[in-house]
């Protein structure tokens, strides 16, 4: 689940991560109102209205901007509100804005120059540890960097057993070139972000930049944060942070009713149990000279009215030109699993596109007869193969 940069914010400071202060706002009178409330609050005189939408690179497509008075804080807020914010991480579409933060304003003159890095937490799957990422070239995509200036990304890598030591944080901070106050800010900085990263269960935080004030203040100014899905049971708290508006609504539906949905650009509509199958059925789509329009997994009980809101699910698409149902009967009979297929067939009346169902495991046999004598049309096999050569001669 992702979130939002004002809730990611939100967290950190909640661990102690001086983070760039900032209010939400819907509309360009409300931006106005919590601007003066920030000013107050924090004596900033200028600020910054940007677009809370779960996608980065938002400055590029207009979606922050500097105010340098109220009046501009309502013009740039009115602006951003209800546009559609498009980034280097979005469809051509674009993301509605439904809300901006208005922060403070953070790059204030001093006796230094303020300097910006990026930082990352997360985990790498190849070691099975959680690193930290970090470089000197702050407020850039950090893919830029490393493809051009690789040497200029480091990273720290965390041993479970013992969680982050302070001498790692330490050669953060110097690696980073920071010396003095902004040295000891940096590496309070560190081991507070760690510590919110564990203690929420994420699997992505992302900072990027991290300022250093012009008087050696270590802020986050952005957050893009990432929470395990698996762990939300044990925050039920910032399980009410998600943001449905955010999602694809078809995959917030079938969520719903228990099913695992991602959409796809492919013309072949997927429906199986259990992720393993579904991920080696999308493969089979491939090389049979199809595409798979989704990655659909029903789960364990694909009783009838799992398999026809499966089904809906499915039609939805346009570009669908067949469907193909693998089921292993493991868990769950096949027999009850083609009952289902029928009874949905029949629910929803005609279906435009062919159906090929292979149905293999515990009454396999049984389910293709009921199939067969169902008088639907529908293409039943029992070897993957027979399916793959069925979706091959129906999509061309």
């Amino acid at each position: 689940m992702n979130l939002h940069e004002y809730q990611g914010k939100e967290i950190l400071a909640g661990y102690g991560v001086r983070v760039q202060r900032g209010l939400v706002a819907t509309t360009s009178e409300e931006a106005v109102a919590q601007a003066q409330k920030l000013s107050e609050d924090t004596g900033t005189s200028w600020w910054v209205v940007k677009a809370q939408v779960h996608a980065g690179g938002r400055g590029k497509g207009g979606g922050v901007k500097l105010a340098k008075s109220l009046d501009e804080v309502r013009d740039r807020a009115n602006d951003i509100i209800g546009m559609n914010l498009v980034t280097p991480q979005t469809s051509a579409e674009g993301k509605k804005v439904h809300q901006v933060l208005i922060a403070e304003d953070v790059y204030y003159p001093g006796d230094s120059e303020p300097e910006e890095y990026y930082m990352s937490v997360l985990l790498d799957r190849q070691k099975g540890r959680n690193m930290i990422m970090y470089s000197t070239e702050g407020g850039m995509d950090i893919e830029e960097v490393a493809e051009k200036t690789p040497h200029l990304i480091f990273t720290e890598e965390v041993d479970p057993s013992v969680g982050l030591q302070d001498f790692q944080a330490r050669r953060i901070a110097f690696n980073l070139g920071t010396s003095g106050m902004a040295f000891k800010e940096m590496v309070k900085f560190v081991k507070s972000l760690y510590t919110a990263y564990e203690g929420i269960d994420a699997s992505l935080f992302e900072i990027n930049p991290v300022l250093k004030t012009s008087d050696d203040k270590i802020l986050a100014v952005d957050s893009k944060v990432t929470i395990d899905d698996n762990s939300l049971f044990r925050h039920k708290d910032i399980a009410e942070m998600r943001d449905l508006r955010e999602e694809d609504p078809t995959e917030v539906e079938a969520g719903e009713v228990g099913l695992n949905f991602v959409k796809l650009d492919g013309n072949v509509g997927c429906m199986v149990n259990g992720a393993g199958l579904a991920m080696a059925t999308m493969d089979i789509i491939k090389m049979a000279g199809g595409n798979p329009a989704n990655f659909l997994d029903v789960g364990g009980t694909a009783d009838a009215a799992r398999v026809e809101k499966a089904f809906r699910i499915i039609l939805r698409d346009q570009g669908v030109k067949a469907i193909l149902v693998n089921i292993f009967g493991g868990i769950v009979r096949c027999d009850r699993v083609a009952q289902g297929i029928v009874d949905a067939y029949k629910n929803i009346g005609d279906i435009p596109v062919p159906i090929i169902v292979r149905l293999q495991g515990t009454n396999a046999e049984e389910a293709k007869k009921l199939i067969d004598e169902s008088g639907l049309k529908v293409h039943s096999a029992i070897q993957l193969k027979e399916a793959a050569a069925l979706v091959q001669e129906l999509v061309g």
